[in-house]
């Protein structure tokens, strides 16, 4: 069964910079096995020691997150699209940098933009 698997930004160095793979499987498992087949390596990236996915490694199958429909266990039908979605974490508070400075926080609507602090901070709010 062939299987469109989109690649990651972090995880292209594996795969020879290709955003999207063709891989064989029945499950998700199977299509990650064949994955490690062609690109040996691979599997390194989203797998644990003890062989459990990544905690911060998400996995849709067409849009739906799979461990919501059966884990790596749920069957896989040609033509499906298999997107691999690391987790994004970190940044910076504007409101721990106010908290931090003992200023109030005072913002400003733009008429057409995105929210902005006054103390120069940066973007922070709707559409940033």
């Amino acid at each position: 069964m062939a299987v469109r698997v989109r690649i990651p930004t972090p995880l292209r160095k594996h795969t020879g910079d290709k955003a999207e793979v063709a891989a064989e499987g029945a499950t998700i498992k199977e299509v990650f096995g064949h994955l490690e087949r062609q690109f040996p390596g691979f599997r390194q990236a989203l797998y644990d020691e003890d062989g459990t996915l990544r905690r911060f490694i998400n996995v849709y199958l067409n849009d739906e997150d799979i461990r919501y429909i059966g884990g790596e266990s749920v069957p896989v039908e040609s033509g499906s699209v298999v997107s691999i979605v690391p987790a994004i974490a970190g940044g910076r508070s504007v409101v721990r940098e106010a908290c931090a400075y003992r200023r109030p926080l005072r913002f400003k609507a733009l008429s057409s933009g995105p929210l902005r602090h006054r103390r120069g901070f940066g973007k922070v709010g709707l559409g940033a």
